[in-house]
This record gives structure tokens, C-alpha cells and sequence, in this order.
């Protein structure tokens, strides 16, 4: 597993029933890595996860991992339970997975202490390189610069932090503490150029799901230096990437998607699509920023 570039944290399509749409799930992978996707991560926020079974999330790693061939298919671990974070891992591992994203518990928050403890035992159930994912505001866990490192100085194979409090500072102060030990991820839409400029080398990225090529663009202009290029294509960008840090974001993204005719805005409960004024605004935004859309 090499932690750099762009990878999709993949939404997960379903059909008019709820179920889980396998077929489109293949080709929306494929259809990424042919616009320049380095891989894609499924089984996230983004993916959502905590409304599928144990069995569903298997299924959907084994059917990204036949369609990439190859690419890097990197396994979302998060769970109620440790017990049942640990099966899915080492499921993960069968399945042919190159990595894990290993997040806090679902739900239960609390000490330092026992938040190690949890995604420590993620990390060792298996050989697969790991990232841990570091998002206060929606999980309550936050993993400090100090956290990090001290899971980084005692398990060989964590190699990268999804870093998405916010706070661009944390970029810089993982990487004091840790160096090149880690690979730093931005893992919000609207922090990626400064993150690159604070030495981050990689992006969890949500609107890559409906766009792609443009997600991949500003991420190689922001690593090059060409600051020119890449405030632009930001500036364009910017609306479409800030639906990836509010409450809605799974609805809001899989809306940009049915708009660029790649998918469809269904979710599963207790998320609802959008509806009155709150879609209407939403599909103000996403169609004029489609119709300035930059000619790559």
C-alpha cells in the first residue's frame, strides 16, 4: 500500500429496494481510477457504513477488490464493538485489501485509554498497513499530535493519519512529531491545498465521486507547487467541495453525482435525500458550478 495521491472514499449505491447495487459499485471504481484515481476506500462516513451489515460490508470489498484488479482497495474499519472491528479487518485481509482506515468506535467516546486500546487492537489483528482516521467533530475521539505518535512508535504497520478535525495546524504538528514516519492525509474537501502546503501528501477525497478528474487536478497542482493553477481550479471547486463537511454530506454528494450522471442520490435510513428549499439550494449551487465547470 503506498499512502499517497487521491483516494475516493467511495459512497455505496443502492437500489430502489435498499439493497446494496454491486454492479454499479464495480464500474463507479473503475470509472475513478480511469480518471486518475490512485485507489478508493470504501466502508467510511461517506460510504454509509453504519447503516450496512457485517456481511454487506464483506460483500462490497470483495466486489471492489475483483473490479480494480490491482488498485488499491483500502477497507473502512468501524464498528459498535472492538470484537466485531477486528472481524471485519481480518476479513478485510482475506477478502485481498491493501489497507485499512481504522476508525474510533461508533458511538461510545471516552479516555485516551480505552480510544488506543480500540483502534490498537484494529490495527495488530491483521498485517495490512494502516491508516488511522482522525475526525473529532463527528466521532468525539480526538487523536492529538502526542496520540499519534505514540501508536505510530508501537505499531510498525501504521503508516499514514486521515487527518479531518479542521485544523490545518495538526498537518504540522503530526508531522514534528512523527515526520516521515507517517503519511498525512488531508481528510476534509475544503482543506486540501493548505493541508498540501503544510506537508500533507495524500487526500481522502469525497467529491471525487462525481468528479474525479478535477479532484485529481487540483491535488497534482497543489503538490507541484503551481500555486497559479491550483488557487483557480479551488476557487471554482470550493462550493462543491464544503458539502463534504456538513451533517448532509452523504446526500449532498451522491446529489452532485445523480447531476454529472454517475449515480443516484439514493440513501439509506435514517438519512432521507434532500428535500424543499434545502435540495433547491443545493442543485443552485452544484448546476452553476457545473456550468463554469474548467475545460482540464
Amino acid at each position: 500500500m503506498k499512502w499517497t495521491g487521491v483516494i475516493a472514499a467511495m459512497t455505496t449505491a443502492f437500489k430502489p429496494d435498499e439493497s446494496v447495487d454491486h454492479d454499479f459499485v464495480a464500474t463507479h471504481a473503475r470509472w475513478q481510477v480511469e480518471n486518475g484515481v490512485d485507489g478508493v476506500v470504501a466502508l467510511g462516513s461517506l460510504g454509509e457504513t453504519a447503516t450496512l451489515s457485517f456481511d454487506e460490508k464483506v460483500a462490497i470489498l470483495k466486489t471492489l477488490v475483483s473490479a480494480l484488479d490491482g488498485k488499491p482497495v483500502v477497507a473502512g474499519i468501524a464498528s459498535l464493538s472492538t470484537r466485531d472491528a477486528v472481524a471485519l479487518a481480518r476479513a478485510a485481509e482475506q477478502v485481498g485489501c491493501a489497507g485499512l482506515l481504522v476508525l474510533p468506535a461508533y458511538v461510545y467516546s471516552t479516555d485516551w485509554r480505552e480510544m488506543k486500546a480500540h483502534v490498537e487492537a484494529v490495527i495488530r489483528a491483521t498485517r495490512l498497513s494502516c491508516m488511522l482516521y482522525n475526525n473529532p467533530p463527528a466521532y468525539k475521539t480526538d487523536f492529538l499530535a502526542p496520540h499519534i505518535a505514540e501508536l505510530a512508535a508501537e505499531n510498525d504497520n501504521l503508516h499514514a493519519v486521515k487527518e479531518s478535525s479542521g485544523d490545518v495546524r495538526r498537518v504540522t504538528a503530526t508531522r514534528a512529531m512523527c515526520g516521515d514516519r507517517l503519511a498525512v492525509f488531508a481528510g476534509l474537501d475544503d482543506m486540501i491545498v493548505e493541508s498540501v502546503r503544510m506537508g500533507a501528501v495524500g487526500w481522502i477525497a469525497g467529491l471525487v465521486n462525481a468528479l474525479p478528474r478535477e479532484t485529481v487536478a487540483l491535488f497534482r497542482a497543489a503538490m507541484s507547487g503551481d500555486a497559479k493553477k491550483a488557487d483557480a481550479l479551488y476557487r471554482w471547486f470550493l462550493p462543491l467541495l464544503r458539502m463534504d463537511t456538513v451533517p448532509k454530506f452523504v446526500q449532498l454528494i451522491k446529489l452532485v453525482q445523480q447531476e454529472v450522471g454517475m449515480g443516484h442520490e439514493r440513501v439509506r435510513g435514517p438519512r432521507m435525500t434532500l428535500a424543499g428549499t434545502e435540495r433547491e439550494d443545493a442543485l443552485r449551487i452544484i448546476r452553476q458550478a457545473l456550468e463554469r465547470r474548467p475545460v482540464l
